[in-house]
């Protein structure tokens, strides 16, 4: 619930502004809890109105970008890599994610968003395949839960696929907790159906949300990633190695692969060699880096492992 005070008003017209701002801020809240409709969260809210119209032109201009974070294995070889949308406004400069991520997703933006990066990904994945030190590496995408349950999906990643050419055994989507609490039958058919085109499918960021146990072995799952809250208190917080311990060893008895991201430090790393994660990705490796650098990078190297 928003509390408007229109005593704070000057002129009609601020009036109906504040009034369209208040109703506007009303129906994003999620919480119910009251909040003073203020000067400061009005500037707030003009300032997403405005990203969320310069986002939308960035969409549709083709002003996005996508840059690549390594996945390593055992011996720090790459064999793939997460994709991770980035802004680069003209003026402003870099766009956080966290700061246009969540007006894309209460504007529906993210629908575009998401096509976009699934079109790109996949035009990645099909270039690679010119290139004998790039066609073995797997490229995961992030997919939202609006993006996941449009009744269409599994037609637009298959005819994505045709049209660039990418093999559909090389594309990881990584999907969320929440995705998949909020319609399990719906979610395991498309999973289902795409897994038959060869898709593999990452459960991301697990451990921070509540899916059922019982739930998590009924899904076509390839891989858990273990969250970045887990990894960052490894050498820090005692309680942080079991958790880690734990979901390894979950991932191992249900026959699924399992990816440590956030790995900043050789410690971190040590430490979750020892507990039998062998695949990471962090900064301690590489920072997300365009595209076309990342190409570079892994053709100029030594072979990758599939």
């Amino acid at each position: 619930m928003l509390i408007f005070c229109p005593r704070e008003i000057q002129s009609v017209g601020q009036l109906f502004k504040r009034a369209g701002l208040a109703l506007l801020e009303a129906k994003r809240q999620r919480d119910g809890e009251p909040k003073r409709f203020c000067a400061v969260l009005e500037q707030k809210l003009e300032e997403d109105i405005t990203l969320e119209r310069e986002l939308r032109l960035a969409i549709d201009s083709g002003a996005l970008s996508l840059h690549l974070q390594p996945q390593v294995g055992a011996q720090h070889e790459v064999i793939g890599a997460e994709a991770l949308v980035r802004w680069h406004h003209p003026q402003k400069g870099m766009i956080s994610p966290g700061r246009f991520i969540p007006i894309a997703e209460h504007t529906g933006l993210i629908l575009p968003l998401g096509a976009w990066v699934l079109k790109e990904g996949c035009r990645l994945l099909g270039e690679w395949q010119h290139d004998t030190r790039l066609r073995d590496l797997k490229l995961s995408l992030n997919v939202s839960v609006r993006q996941f349950q449009q009744p269409d999906f599994v037609e637009q990643v298959t005819t994505t696929l045709r049209a660039t050419g990418a093999p559909p055994e090389r594309l990881t989507l990584e999907l969320t907790e929440s995705l998949l609490m909020s319609d399990p039958e719906g979610t395991i058919d498309k999973m289902q159906r795409l897994r038959q085109l060869g898709i593999r499918f990452a459960l991301d960021d697990f451990g921070t949300g509540y899916s059922s146990l019982a739930y998590l072995k009924s899904l076509p799952l390839d891989t858990l990633k273990i969250d970045i809250a887990f990894v960052k208190d490894l050498t820090l917080d005692m309680q942080a190695t079991p958790i880690a311990a734990t979901i390894i060893a979950l991932a191992e008895s249900l026959g699924l692969d399992v990816i440590a991201e956030g790995v900043e430090t050789a410690d971190q790393s040590t430490v979750l060699a020892r507990l039998g994660c062998h695949v990471y990705q962090g900064y301690f490796f590489s920072k997300p880096a365009p595209a076309a650098e990342f190409a570079r990078l892994n053709s100029d190297s030594s072979p990758t492992a599939s």
